[in-house]
C-alpha cells in the first residue's frame, strides 16, 4: 500500500481526501463512498484513503468536520471578517444581505456540498455511533448564527439559531431535492433576500411571556 512520503504531508492530504469522499457522496450517494473510489477522485495512489482514514466510518466523520468547516467559512467570507464575533451585520437588512448570499451560494456554486451534507445527516440517523459526530459539526455553524442574533438582540440567541438553522435547511432541502426542485426556477438573489428577511424577523420575535 502507498502511503506518504512524510508525516507533515498529512493535513493537506486529509483535506484532499475529505474534498473528494464529500463530491463522491453528492454525485453517488453513499453507495458510491468507498476507500478506492476516494483514491480515484482524488488522484492519490491506491491506499491512501485507507492509510488516513481506516474505516468508513471514520471516512464520513472526515466528510462531517470538513462541510462544517467550509460552511463556517462562508458564514465568516459573508461577514467580511475572519472573526464573526469582530465582523457581524449591523442590522437586519443587512443579516438577510449575508444570509441571502450564502443561500444564493449554497445553491449554486456550493450546490453539492449541501446535497452530500443531506446525504451524510441520513446515515447519521441510522447509525447511532455517527451522531455525535454529526452533532459537533453542526453545532460549530450554529454558534456562529448565535453570535449574530445575539449581536441583532435576540433575547435567546442560541434558540433563535436553531430556529434560523431549521428554516435554512428545509429552504435548502426544499429547493435542491423537494419535490419542486427540478421544476424551479434558477435562484434568484432578490426572493432569496426576501426570504431571509423573514426568517431572521422570526428568529428575532420575542416568545410570549418574554
Amino acid at each position: 500500500m502507498s502511503t506518504p512520503s512524510t508525516p507533515s504531508s498529512a493535513p493537506d492530504r486529509r483535506t484532499v481526501i475529505a474534498d473528494a469522499a464529500i463530491g463522491l457522496v453528492a454525485a453517488a450517494g453513499l453507495r458510491g463512498l468507498t476507500h478506492r473510489a476516494v483514491d480515484g477522485a482524488a488522484v492519490l495512489p491506491a491506499g491512501s484513503t485507507s492509510y488516513y482514514f481506516r474505516t468508513r466510518t471514520a471516512l464520513i466523520v472526515a466528510c462531517y468536520q470538513r462541510l462544517a468547516e467550509l460552511d463556517v467559512g462562508d458564514i465568516d467570507d459573508g461577514n467580511d471578517g475572519d472573526n464573526a464575533t469582530t465582523a457581524v451585520p449591523s442590522d437586519r437588512e443587512a443579516a438577510a444581505a449575508v444570509l441571502a448570499g450564502l443561500l444564493y451560494r449554497w445553491l449554486t456554486v456550493g450546490r453539492a456540498r449541501q446535497l452530500a451534507r443531506f446525504e451524510l445527516s441520513l446515515e447519521a440517523a441510522r447509525n447511532p455511533e455517527l451522531e455525535p459526530e454529526l452533532h459537533r459539526a453542526g453545532q460549530v455553524a450554529r454558534a456562529r448564527a448565535a453570535e449574530i442574533l445575539a449581536a441583532l438582540g435576540a433575547d435567546r440567541p442560541q434558540e433563535a439559531a436553531e430556529l434560523l438553522a431549521a428554516w435554512t435547511d428545509g429552504l435548502l432541502y426544499d429547493r435542491l431535492a423537494g419535490a419542486l426542485a427540478r421544476s424551479r426556477p434558477a435562484p434568484d438573489l432578490d426572493e432569496l433576500t426576501a426570504a431571509a428577511r423573514r426568517m431572521i424577523d422570526a428568529a428575532l420575535a420575542r416568545a410570549p411571556g418574554h
